[in-house]
């Protein structure tokens, strides 16, 4: 279960990025990392603890997570009893998804401080009002681009 130095490094980078954007423990984040990168269509959680060099209950818990997250899942290879743990298929579409579900909640809010502002701060909204209107448009883009995406990705996974 070695890997290289650059490997090493690729997997640190992603689970720091991991961190900061899904907001999970640095040991989840880095368990994550090796799912994506790893050339194995799966690992045992005895070739996780020998990977990330923590404890027992850490994993477990993390794997726990990462699985209620829909990031990773396990499957069970036929005769064997042991769990094997992989990047969710769907890990990418998961991932839209969720932005998705931010891009809804970001316009639900603009829309509610857009008719406050036209309500009860007429000039301010007369004066900044266009900026509340082009950012929504940008996010409905970003949407419809994400949801586009996400149907092509679908198809992908029927496969």
């Amino acid at each position: 279960m070695s890997c290289s130095e650059y490997k090493k490094k690729l997997i640190e980078e992603i689970g720091l990025h991991f961190e900061q954007t899904h907001q999970v423990s640095p040991l989840a984040a880095r368990i994550y990392a090796i799912m994506i990168l790893s050339p194995y269509d799966g690992h045992t959680f005895d070739e996780i603890l020998e990977i990330t060099c923590a404890s027992k209950s850490s994993v477990s818990t993390q794997l726990n997570l990462l699985v209620q997250l829909k990031k990773v899942e396990y499957f069970t290879k036929p005769g064997d009893r042991k769990r094997y743990f992989r990047a969710s298929k769907k890990y990418l579409i998961n991932t839209l998804e969720e932005h998705v579900q931010t891009i809804n909640q970001e316009i639900k809010m603009i829309d509610k401080i857009a008719e406050f502002n036209a309500e009860f701060n007429k000039e301010k909204y007369k004066e900044h009002g266009q900026f509340s209107i082009l950012f929504k448009e940008y996010l409905t883009n970003q949407k419809k681009n994400m949801l586009e995406t996400i149907e092509k990705m679908s198809k992908l996974t029927e496969k």
